[in-house]
Protein backbone atom coordinates (compact mmCIF):
# COMPACT_ATOMS: atom_id res chain seq x y z
CA UNK A 1 0.00 0.00 0.00
CA UNK A 2 0.89 3.64 -0.74
CA UNK A 3 -0.37 6.04 1.68
CA UNK A 4 2.42 8.47 0.88
CA UNK A 5 0.05 9.21 -2.12
CA UNK A 6 -2.96 10.37 0.31
CA UNK A 7 -0.17 12.23 2.40
CA UNK A 8 0.98 14.19 -1.04
CA UNK A 9 -2.57 14.88 -1.91
CA UNK A 10 -4.19 15.90 1.87
CA UNK A 11 -4.82 19.61 0.54
CA UNK A 12 -6.94 18.14 -2.67
CA UNK A 13 -9.20 16.12 -0.18
CA UNK A 14 -9.01 19.04 2.17
CA UNK A 15 -11.04 20.78 -1.22
CA UNK A 16 -13.13 17.86 -1.34
CA UNK A 17 -14.18 17.80 2.02
CA UNK A 18 -15.07 21.75 1.81
CA UNK A 19 -16.86 21.58 -0.95
CA UNK A 20 -18.53 18.35 0.12
CA UNK A 21 -19.63 20.41 3.31
CA UNK A 22 -21.11 22.51 0.90
CA UNK A 23 -22.79 21.02 -1.36
CA UNK A 24 -24.85 19.08 1.76
CA UNK A 25 -25.76 22.05 3.97
CA UNK A 26 -26.70 24.58 1.68
CA UNK A 27 -28.99 22.05 0.06
CA UNK A 28 -30.56 21.09 3.65
CA UNK A 29 -30.44 25.30 4.59
CA UNK A 30 -32.46 25.88 1.26
CA UNK A 31 -34.53 22.87 1.64
CA UNK A 32 -35.46 23.44 4.97
CA UNK A 33 -37.51 26.88 4.40
CA UNK A 34 -38.96 25.03 1.64
CA UNK A 35 -39.89 22.25 3.29
CA UNK A 36 -41.41 23.69 6.64
CA UNK A 37 -44.38 26.16 4.56
CA UNK A 38 -44.58 22.68 2.69
CA UNK A 39 -45.41 20.53 5.65
CA UNK A 40 -47.99 23.02 6.35
CA UNK A 41 -49.56 22.96 2.68
CA UNK A 42 -48.95 18.86 2.81
CA UNK A 43 -51.91 18.91 5.61
CA UNK A 44 -53.99 21.66 4.51
CA UNK A 45 -57.41 21.20 4.69
CA UNK A 46 -58.23 21.78 1.00
CA UNK A 47 -57.94 18.67 -1.39
CA UNK A 48 -56.68 20.31 -4.39
CA UNK A 49 -53.52 22.08 -2.08
CA UNK A 50 -52.78 18.32 -0.48
CA UNK A 51 -52.39 16.74 -4.25
CA UNK A 52 -50.00 19.05 -5.39
CA UNK A 53 -47.67 18.34 -2.43
CA UNK A 54 -48.11 15.23 -2.82
CA UNK A 55 -47.38 15.10 -6.37
CA UNK A 56 -44.14 16.52 -5.87
CA UNK A 57 -42.85 14.85 -3.03
CA UNK A 58 -43.81 11.29 -4.76
CA UNK A 59 -41.88 12.26 -8.02
CA UNK A 60 -38.50 12.92 -6.30
CA UNK A 61 -39.21 10.28 -3.39
CA UNK A 62 -39.87 7.99 -6.52
CA UNK A 63 -37.03 8.10 -8.61
CA UNK A 64 -33.05 7.76 -8.05
CA UNK A 65 -31.29 10.85 -7.18
CA UNK A 66 -28.51 10.01 -10.00
CA UNK A 67 -31.21 10.24 -12.47
CA UNK A 68 -32.47 13.39 -11.37
CA UNK A 69 -29.61 14.85 -11.58
CA UNK A 70 -28.66 13.32 -14.79
CA UNK A 71 -31.88 14.88 -16.68
CA UNK A 72 -31.44 18.09 -14.88
CA UNK A 73 -27.27 18.72 -16.46
CA UNK A 74 -27.38 16.80 -18.99
CA UNK A 75 -31.28 16.62 -20.14
CA UNK A 76 -32.24 20.53 -19.95
CA UNK A 77 -29.60 21.04 -22.52
CA UNK A 78 -31.17 19.22 -25.11
CA UNK A 79 -34.01 21.69 -25.39
CA UNK A 80 -33.16 25.09 -27.45
CA UNK A 81 -35.57 27.29 -25.38
CA UNK A 82 -33.42 26.56 -21.94
CA UNK A 83 -30.46 27.46 -24.17
CA UNK A 84 -31.72 30.28 -25.34
CA UNK A 85 -33.06 31.74 -21.89
CA UNK A 86 -31.69 33.96 -19.17
CA UNK A 87 -31.19 30.76 -16.42
CA UNK A 88 -29.00 29.33 -18.98
CA UNK A 89 -25.67 30.78 -17.77
CA UNK A 90 -26.60 28.91 -14.49
CA UNK A 91 -28.25 26.02 -16.08
CA UNK A 92 -24.80 25.05 -17.44
CA UNK A 93 -22.87 25.33 -14.81
CA UNK A 94 -22.27 21.81 -12.84
CA UNK A 95 -22.43 22.81 -9.25
CA UNK A 96 -25.67 25.01 -10.18
CA UNK A 97 -27.19 21.68 -11.79
CA UNK A 98 -26.03 19.85 -8.79
CA UNK A 99 -27.14 21.78 -6.10
CA UNK A 100 -30.82 22.18 -7.42
CA UNK A 101 -31.08 18.57 -8.07
CA UNK A 102 -30.17 17.85 -4.41
CA UNK A 103 -32.32 20.98 -2.92
CA UNK A 104 -35.28 19.48 -4.91
CA UNK A 105 -34.47 15.92 -4.05
CA UNK A 106 -34.32 16.58 -0.05
CA UNK A 107 -37.13 18.64 -0.02
CA UNK A 108 -39.39 16.39 -0.53
CA UNK A 109 -38.43 13.94 1.99
CA UNK A 110 -37.84 16.95 4.55
CA UNK A 111 -41.75 18.17 3.49
CA UNK A 112 -42.81 14.31 4.13
CA UNK A 113 -40.85 14.20 7.64
CA UNK A 114 -42.21 17.97 8.79
CA UNK A 115 -45.99 16.96 7.49
CA UNK A 116 -45.29 13.51 9.73
CA UNK A 117 -44.51 15.52 12.62
CA UNK A 118 -47.44 17.91 12.30
CA UNK A 119 -50.01 15.21 12.32
CA UNK A 120 -48.51 13.54 15.17
CA UNK A 121 -49.09 16.60 17.76
CA UNK A 122 -51.67 16.24 20.02
CA UNK A 123 -54.61 17.80 19.96
CA UNK A 124 -54.79 18.99 23.32
CA UNK A 125 -51.63 21.34 22.43
CA UNK A 126 -54.15 22.96 19.63
CA UNK A 127 -56.88 23.43 21.87
CA UNK A 128 -54.31 24.75 24.61
CA UNK A 129 -53.46 27.27 22.13
CA UNK A 130 -56.75 28.31 21.14
CA UNK A 131 -58.35 28.64 24.83
CA UNK A 132 -55.49 31.37 25.11
CA UNK A 133 -56.81 33.01 21.81
CA UNK A 134 -53.94 32.90 19.56
CA UNK A 135 -54.61 33.58 16.11
CA UNK A 136 -53.78 30.66 13.67
CA UNK A 137 -50.71 32.69 12.67
CA UNK A 138 -49.24 32.58 16.37
CA UNK A 139 -50.52 29.06 16.54
CA UNK A 140 -48.04 27.97 13.87
CA UNK A 141 -45.05 29.78 15.09
CA UNK A 142 -45.01 29.72 18.57
CA UNK A 143 -46.85 26.05 19.15
CA UNK A 144 -46.70 24.15 15.98
CA UNK A 145 -43.16 24.43 14.43
CA UNK A 146 -41.52 23.80 17.59
CA UNK A 147 -43.49 20.94 18.27
CA UNK A 148 -43.13 19.88 14.34
CA UNK A 149 -38.99 20.04 14.60
CA UNK A 150 -38.36 18.44 17.94
CA UNK A 151 -40.98 15.83 16.92
CA UNK A 152 -38.62 15.08 14.06
CA UNK A 153 -35.22 15.62 14.94
CA UNK A 154 -34.58 11.72 15.01
CA UNK A 155 -35.73 11.46 11.29
CA UNK A 156 -34.32 14.57 9.97
CA UNK A 157 -30.90 13.99 11.66
CA UNK A 158 -30.83 10.57 9.38
CA UNK A 159 -32.29 12.95 6.04
CA UNK A 160 -29.04 14.96 6.72
CA UNK A 161 -26.60 11.73 6.79
CA UNK A 162 -28.30 10.59 3.60
CA UNK A 163 -27.81 13.66 2.04
CA UNK A 164 -24.05 14.31 2.62
CA UNK A 165 -23.97 10.63 1.58
CA UNK A 166 -25.50 11.69 -1.47
CA UNK A 167 -23.08 14.25 -2.02
CA UNK A 168 -20.64 11.56 -3.58
CA UNK A 169 -22.84 11.79 -6.76
CA UNK A 170 -21.54 15.30 -7.62
CA UNK A 171 -18.35 13.75 -8.70
CA UNK A 172 -20.62 12.45 -11.81
CA UNK A 173 -20.70 15.64 -13.13
CA UNK A 174 -17.17 16.88 -13.12
CA UNK A 175 -17.10 18.29 -9.54
CA UNK A 176 -14.56 17.25 -7.17
CA UNK A 177 -15.87 16.92 -4.29
CA UNK A 178 -14.66 13.73 -1.49
CA UNK A 179 -15.31 11.04 -3.89
CA UNK A 180 -14.37 13.21 -6.97
CA UNK A 181 -11.14 13.45 -5.33
CA UNK A 182 -10.39 9.96 -4.28
CA UNK A 183 -11.86 8.36 -8.07
CA UNK A 184 -9.00 11.01 -9.13
CA UNK A 185 -6.36 10.32 -7.33
CA UNK A 186 -7.32 6.08 -8.16
CA UNK A 187 -6.74 7.41 -11.78
CA UNK A 188 -3.20 8.87 -11.34
CA UNK A 189 -1.85 7.09 -9.71
CA UNK A 190 -3.62 3.34 -10.27
CA UNK A 191 -4.13 2.91 -6.39
CA UNK A 192 -7.65 1.73 -5.39
CA UNK A 193 -7.88 0.82 -2.02
CA UNK A 194 -5.69 3.87 -0.19
CA UNK A 195 -8.22 6.77 -1.91
CA UNK A 196 -11.17 5.45 -1.49
CA UNK A 197 -10.57 4.39 2.21
CA UNK A 198 -9.82 8.13 2.94
CA UNK A 199 -12.65 8.88 1.14
CA UNK A 200 -14.79 6.38 3.70
CA UNK A 201 -13.23 8.17 6.88
CA UNK A 202 -13.84 11.56 5.68
CA UNK A 203 -17.58 10.67 5.61
CA UNK A 204 -17.49 9.07 9.17
CA UNK A 205 -15.80 11.62 10.59
CA UNK A 206 -18.45 14.06 9.54
CA UNK A 207 -20.80 11.77 10.01
CA UNK A 208 -20.19 11.22 13.28
CA UNK A 209 -19.89 14.81 13.93
CA UNK A 210 -23.56 15.17 12.61
CA UNK A 211 -24.73 12.80 14.96
CA UNK A 212 -23.22 13.70 18.01
CA UNK A 213 -24.86 16.99 17.66
CA UNK A 214 -27.97 15.70 17.39
CA UNK A 215 -28.07 13.66 19.75
CA UNK A 216 -26.95 17.05 22.01
CA UNK A 217 -29.67 19.14 20.53
CA UNK A 218 -32.45 16.34 20.71
CA UNK A 219 -31.54 16.01 24.71
CA UNK A 220 -32.03 20.01 24.83
CA UNK A 221 -34.96 20.17 23.15
CA UNK A 222 -36.53 17.01 22.66
CA UNK A 223 -36.12 15.34 26.30
CA UNK A 224 -39.56 15.70 27.50
CA UNK A 225 -40.85 13.53 24.53
CA UNK A 226 -38.83 10.66 25.96
CA UNK A 227 -40.77 7.80 27.99
CA UNK A 228 -40.42 8.60 31.59
CA UNK A 229 -39.16 5.70 34.01
CA UNK A 230 -41.49 5.31 36.82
Amino acid sequence: MNWNVIVENAPLYFAGMKLTLFLAFTSLAVSFLLAVPMAFLGNSSRREIRYVVSAYTLLFRGTPLLVQLFLIYFGLAQFGAVRQSFIWPWLSSPLVCVLLAFIMNTTAYSTEIFAGALRSIPIGELEAARAFGLSKRKQAIRILVPAMLTRSLPIYGNEMIMMLHATSLASTVTLLETTGVARRITLDNYIQFEPYVTAAGIYLTITFVIISAFQIVQRRFAGYLEPRST
